[in-house]
């Protein structure tokens, strides 16, 4: 169970405690913020609602432990990353227990997604120690006009500290994304975790206690965004902002101030199905990639833009597909699951309506009870209809028969967001000049749209954010560059 064993001193009266200079912490505020279970509806966990007071203090300490682990040897960090990536992967279950409870995660995702998080932080111990390890050594003579008088040592310097703020539908592998890159680059990391998915961050941050990094080098906030989220993304402290979520991320970066931002802010990723694509392919990767984890991905399939010549074909085909996901809860490792509260659930049906309204042809029976929704197609849509644009968050898919590629890549490209696309065609140079044209931050080709393997650089454009992340991209926006000139005497004799 969350909370006991190894975990049983994060807990304390059935409240999750924050995380501050090394210890376990009761707020001072004597308040606790509930987390809501998707599938039940009722409260599952209460964590600390932490004060400003408190905030103020994680903030200190950090600043504090962060120039002493600045001289911490490279290989010592990369050490200690290594022996939380195993605490990480030994203690699994508790983790995937709570992400299973707090955000309707079916079990064996939930599994993976701790057992992904202690690879992609043991790959960033890997990859920090060959990125900072290295240097430039420049000299004056390599630009006209100068003599080789002055010699310039490059180096990568940490920032200060990082604040890190995760999304719900990923929150321990996009917490690690942030804190382990932060952490090998000397970074210090203030760790604020979405509220539906706060118990598991908490149990994470726990597993690196466990693995004995420097007492305040990492803390862990909780609390509601409405009362310290301006507090702690405006914060003097702060040196850099690492977000991944929705459209809080603009505000934060109209807030911010000079400081590094790396921000990934949701997509309405566009498929584009040619003529001469493999449907039988075609429909399972999109029906994977459009409803796995229900579709509460940034990833997902939002929207399906198909040569109206095959598009019957292919919508028989993602049809038969869709028929066999299984839909309940997720403890019984179910494809579709609750999502994650009732406004989302809310949310995604005003967008049924509006397509229904419009004339969309509805796949299958819409159907809801509580926060499940089954899964729906929606075929025939137009661009006057919100489900074109909107991105649902949800298990449902449109479907737009196009003429022309031009046609598909114009819907693209006219999209507020630009996080993904994907295109399916047997045709490798009509696929290259189609990723050319897409205005988006990555293009698979004759694949749904992922966000991996880590290590692959991961950014959008537009509203879908501002920055690249992936492990090494992340290791290098979490430093500055630092320049050391030695300026050599003119010698007073002739070499030779």
């Amino acid at each position: 169970m969350a909370g006991t064993g190894v975990f049983a001193e994060i807990i304390d009266e059935e409240v999750f405690k924050y995380y501050s200079e090394g210890e376990w912490m009761k707020s001072s505020s004597g308040k606790s913020v509930a987390i809501i279970n998707p599938t039940t509806r009722k409260t599952q966990y209460k964590v600390q609602a932490c004060t400003k007071e408190e905030v103020n203090k994680v903030m200190g300490n950090a600043k504090g432990a962060q120039k002493e682990w600045a001289k911490t040897p490279l290989w010592k960090r990369a050490e200690l990353l290594h022996k939380a990536a195993a605490i990480l992967k030994e203690h699994k279950d508790p983790i995937a227990e709570c992400l299973v409870k707090e955000i309707a995660k079916p079990a064996k995702d939930a599994i993976s997604e701790v057992v992904r998080s202690g690879d992609l932080v043991s790959y960033c111990a890997e990859e920090g120690v060959r990125i900072l390890g290295e240097g430039k050594f420049l000299t004056a003579d390599s630009f006209p006009g100068h003599e080789r008088n002055k010699y310039c040592l490059v180096s990568k310097i940490p920032l200060g500290v990082v604040l890190a703020i995760p999304p719900f539908n990923y929150p321990v592998n996009l917490a690690v994304s942030k804190i382990a890159p932060a952490l090998i680059a000397g970074n210090s990391l203030v760790l604020k975790p979405p509220t539906q998915g706060a118990v598991a961050c908490l149990h994470m941050v726990h597993c690196f206690h466990l693995a004995g990094f420097p007492k305040g080098l990492i803390g862990c906030i909780t609390g509601k965004g409405s009362e310290i989220g301006d507090f702690l993304t405006m914060h003097p402290g702060v040196k850099c902002i690492s977000f991944t979520g929705g459209d809080t991320g603009i505000a934060i970066s109209k807030k911010a101030g000079m400081i590094p931002l790396q921000m990934e802010l949701g997509g309405k990723d566009a498929c584009i199905v040619l003529e001469d694509a493999d449907l039988d392919q075609v429909a399972p990767n999109i029906v994977k990639g459009g409803f796995s984890y229900s579709g509460q991905r940034c990833t997902a399939v939002k929207v399906v833009l198909v040569m109206d010549c095959i598009a019957d074909a292919l919508v028989e085909k993602m049809k038969a597909s869709i028929a066999k996901l299984t839909v309940g809860p997720p403890e019984d490792d179910c494809d579709i699951t609750p999502v994650v509260t009732e406004s989302s659930a809310n949310y995604i049906e005003e967008l049924v309506v509006d397509a229904r309204k419009k004339g969309a042809t509805f796949c299958q029976e819409y159907r809801r009870e509580s926060n499940l929704i089954w899964p729906l197609l929606l075929d025939n849509v137009r661009p006057d209809m919100r489900i074109a644009w909107e991105e649902p968050f949800g298990p449902v898919l449109p479907v737009i028969r196009i003429n022309s590629v031009e046609e598909g890549i114009h819907h693209c490209n006219a999209s507020n967001f630009g996080l993904q696309g994907c295109v399916f065609t047997k045709d490798i140079d009509k696929a290259i000049l189609i990723s050319d044209a897409m205005e988006t931050g990555t293009v698979q080709i004759n694949s749904a749209p992922a966000r991996g393997p880590d290590h692959f650089p991961f950014q959008g454009l537009r509203d879908s954010g501002i920055g690249s992340q992936g492990i090494t991209n992340s290791i290098n926006m979490m430093t500055k560059v630092k320049s050391t000139v030695i300026n050599l005497p003119t010698p007073s004799y002739t070499m030779g």
